[in-house]
């Protein structure tokens, strides 16, 4: 009576970080902090509480499944500011999809994007960065596609070593997978990349699925989206979906509220997927959604507040665990020789909770994980705490 591709799911690295840390006890005398998740602790824009405030009368109503037209708006608007995208390139009514938090459309996407192999046919592909998101792999299980894992190494900048892909492999692509700002490595992907592999989605026939929800956490530039790259290509959003969230551009996580933009005829077979299997957002949630997408002086001031935390992080940090400053995002990878170890030593010396790197990446055929020196370090508290965690953390290892 069950799905069979369940079995193939690959169980949560914070279910296995309980299951490590659950026998051992925390350092005794210190107040234990969670460096795991990437839930950012500060305190979300007023405007947003004022819009859902103003608005509470509509929870009575059904919202629909494609959001509210002035949320639609706003975000039309703020892609427009952020790529410096022509007018009319992206339209509201036909390339935007509001969702209720990207997590869920990142895997429903694949169930749009994925025509399962008849009799005798080889699967379709989907290619995954490793490290990676949990979600993607999921998408790509129960979508009836071969998840196929691409190391995002150090030697190949974090990210995919495209002329490691095969092109037999590339034809029966269907989608590729793709987070820049990468998490948890905090790199970002260049234009010359995304570049490259748009040129191989278009070339092969494969939808790049671009999560783009940490591009407003940037330390120095704003890192390049792909619809940069669409811009300068001729505006044209074939092969293209990219995912963007309130959760960390406004410290929004319990918002739940993103949205996907990209060509057309996908979008609106995802919204009519929607209006079956999607959430959507209540109309409250829609006005203090379009309220922070048409705002961008909140998101200066977050931005402001995690390059404290850079900074302690790499006064504390520059020369130990191969630090380097991450260029956006709020994650340290750290390497520390045996992820899983350290992590074990952590909670028990210095009561910081952080998450191995293996648990956040797939070991290859050949024994090796890209995650086992690795620790991810969540930089998401005060900058009070964060300097606390770090000096505990340097002490115990």
């Amino acid at each position: 009576m069950l799905n069979s591709d369940l079995s193939q799911l690959r169980g949560s690295p914070f279910e296995a970080l309980r299951a490590l840390l659950g026998p051992l006890s925390a350092a005794p005398n210190l107040a234990p902090q969670t460096l795991t998740i990437g839930e950012p602790q500060h305190t979300p824009p007023q405007l947003m509480i004022d819009a859902l405030r103003a608005n509470e009368h509509l929870y009575g109503k059904y919202p629909p499944v494609g959001g509210s037209a002035d949320l639609r708006s706003a975000i039309t608007n703020w892609l427009d500011r952020r790529y410096h995208l022509p007018a009319g390139m992206i339209e509201a009514d036909r390339h935007i999809a509001p969702v209720n938090g990207t997590k869920e459309a990142l895997y429903m996407i694949a169930q749009v994007i994925t025509e399962r192999a008849g009799h005798n046919q080889a699967k379709p592909a989907i290619l995954l960065p490793t490290p990676y998101y949990h979600v993607y792999h999921a998408a790509a299980v129960m979508a009836g596609a071969d998840a196929v894992f691409m190391p995002a190494t150090k030697q190949s900048g974090f990210f995919p070593d495209l002329d490691a892909l095969d092109p037999d492999l590339l034809d029966r692509t269907t989608a590729f997978y793709l987070c820049s700002p990468a998490n948890p490595q905090g790199t970002c992907a260049s234009k010359d990349y995304l570049r490259r592999v748009l040129g191989l989605a278009r070339k092969h026939d494969f939808m790049l699925v671009m999560d783009e929800c940490y591009t407003e956490i940037y330390d120095q530039e704003p890192p390049a989206g792909i619809l940069e790259i669409c811009r300068e290509d001729g505006g044209s959003l074939d092969h293209v979906l990219s995912f963007h969230s309130l959760s960390k551009r406004s410290s929004a996580a319990g918002l739940r509220s993103g949205f996907c933009v990209g060509q057309e005829d996908i979008i609106r077979n995802f919204l009519n997927l929607r209006n079956f299997a999607g959430a959507a957002s209540p109309l409250p949630v829609c006005a203090a959604a379009a309220a922070l997408w048409n705002d961008d002086a909140h998101v200066a001031e977050n931005r402001a507040l995690y390059r404290q935390k850079f900074d302690i992080a790499e006064r504390l940090l520059a020369g130990r665990f191969d630090f380097y400053r991450p260029q956006a995002g709020f994650f340290l990878w750290l390497n520390v020789g045996n992820g899983v170890e350290a992590t074990k030593r952590l909670w028990t010396e210095a009561a910081l909770r952080v998450l191995p790197g293996a648990f956040l990446s797939v070991t290859d055929e050949q024994g090796v994980n890209p995650g086992d020196e690795y620790i991810r370090v969540a930089l998401v508290g005060s900058a009070d705490a964060t300097e606390e965690a770090l000096s505990r953390l340097v002490n115990s290892l």
